[in-house]
């Protein structure tokens, strides 16, 4: 039998029972005032009537807490709230995206689940929103082993080409920063706008344990910052040296490969001002990989704990254009 014909996939109120069994471990939580187990349900309320809905439907979860006599659901302060979309389609778009080692489109998902495009494109970001741990413990604690290293992807449109004898160059791409340790298997990425002492070394320093020992190859800029850490160890791959002992950065050249082939082969394009929550769905599945493991039903679950208190709007899909 298959994990997608579990009922939650498919019936409303067994949808509402699973996140609820999820977020709320020990009890309903009220969201207006925060008692925690001192909410009763409302069985039989329906929604206001409409043209298509004569009757109204009926409004699975409803819950009213005891002490401030409001009323809820599990969807309030999540990134589901105020959505019209069922939340068994939910649960599915959750699963494959964190089921899918590349991950999966918005047109595939618009297709799968029989919704609009865009409403696909915004419950993915939404998901997306939820991967994003925001997660900074120092890296490479007890004189652990972190490799650092960089990638291009895509073309920024406002930097033109600059052409060399190898062809056009990196300077007109986004540049992707990611940090891996090493011991814990445990990936971070983000987005730089440039690749300098100036802009790595506080990045670097705030996400790595002075203990810890950087591996990185021989690009010069890290060299400076090398020096604020217990070791610095590099591998040369303009003359063929990948490894050196136990230096190399060949951990995170894979995290590099399963990214790019997500972005290429999956999803094609993506703005800059989104890269950074793709960057937060390959994370999420790479520190939650079958290798240290995490299995998909693990995996989704780990997903859904991360819903609550990051609501995203349609109208303001990435925080810089809301201030």
């Amino acid at each position: 039998m298959s994990i997608l014909s579990k009922p939650y996939f498919h019936d409303e109120a067994a949808a509402f029972e699973h996140l609820e069994a999820v977020l709320w471990p020990d009890g309903p939580i009220c969201p207006h005032c925060g008692v925690i187990g001192n909410a009763y349900a409302l069985k039989g309320v329906r929604s206001k009537p409409s043209k298509k809905n004569p009757e109204g439907l009926v409004r699975h979860g409803l819950k009213k807490c005891a002490a401030c006599r409001k009323q809820f659901t599990v969807r309030v302060g999540t990134v589901f709230e105020s959505s019209h979309i069922p939340l068994t389609k939910w649960l599915q778009t959750v699963y494959l995206m964190t089921c899918s080692k590349k991950g999966v489109s918005s047109h595939q998902l618009h297709r799968i689940l029989e919704i609009t495009y865009k409403a696909a494109w915004f419950m993915t970001h939404r998901i997306r929103e939820a991967m994003r741990s925001g997660e900074l413990a120092p890296m490479g604690s007890a004189g652990g082993y972190v490799e650092v290293d960089e990638t291009f992807i895509g073309r920024d449109k406002s930097v033109k080409p600059v052409h060399t004898k190898r062809g056009r160059g990196w300077g007109h791409k986004y540049k992707v920063l990611t940090l891996v340790d090493r011991d814990s298997g445990q990936a971070r990425s983000m987005v730089v706008d440039k690749l300098n002492v100036a802009t790595l070394k506080p990045i670097i320093r705030a996400n790595m344990d002075r203990e810890a020992t950087l591996m990185t190859d021989e690009a010069t800029h890290y060299r400076p910052i090398g020096r604020h850490f217990a070791d610095h160890k590099r591998v040369h791959h303009s003359m063929g040296q990948y490894a050196k002992g136990d230096a190399h950065t060949n951990t995170i050249e894979g995290y590099f490969s399963i990214f790019k082939r997500g972005m290429k082969g999956v999803y094609q394009h993506c703005a800059k001002r989104h890269l950074h929550r793709y960057l937060a769905e390959f994370d999420f599945r790479y520190n939650s990989r079958s290798a240290l493991g995490v299995e998909d039903q693990e995996r989704a679950a780990r997903a859904l704990k991360g819903v609550v208190g990051k609501r995203l709007t349609y109208r303001w899909p990435y925080p810089s254009m809301a201030s």
